[in-house]
């Protein structure tokens, strides 16, 4: 039962293509920063995660060496577990911390630009027409 998937992708195209709304540029660009936004909250977490995993785990092997305590109650599963959570921490947070600055940098930008067009519709409306002669 249910619906074919040659007949749902068919579905799914038609109404792609056919849309009757259409994207103003303003919305196309801010669709546009938005992914470039997240692109590069990706790339500066995965960067983070990975020197958090090199952090995290070299102390972390280092403790379960040398420290008494540590050798007997971290297994191999602790260490992955503790490992892991500091590089997982790590990419989260710089991930949202670099799309809110990219995000409020947009929104500045976009702010700056509804300001200028403000004030050049404010000068226009404010100039009189030269006197008419007659």
């Amino acid at each position: 039962m249910g619906v074919p998937s040659a007949l749902r992708d068919a579905w799914l195209d038609s109404r792609r293509r056919s849309s009757p709304l259409i994207a103003s540029p303003l919305e196309e660009k801010r669709v546009r920063d938005a992914r470039n936004c997240t692109q590069e909250g990706v790339r500066a977490g995965a960067r983070a995660a990975v020197f958090g995993a090199i952090g995290a785990s070299v102390p972390t092997l280092l403790a379960v060496r040398l420290v008494p305590w540590a050798k007997a109650n971290l297994n191999y599963t602790a260490q992955a577990l503790i490992i892991s959570a500091a590089s997982i921490a790590a990419y989260f947070i710089t991930a949202d911390k670099t799309i809110l600055e990219c995000a409020r940098r947009n929104a500045q930008h976009d702010l700056k630009q509804v300001e200028l067009r403000g004030a050049a519709t404010a000068a226009a409306a404010t100039t009189t027409p030269p006197p008419r002669s007659g």
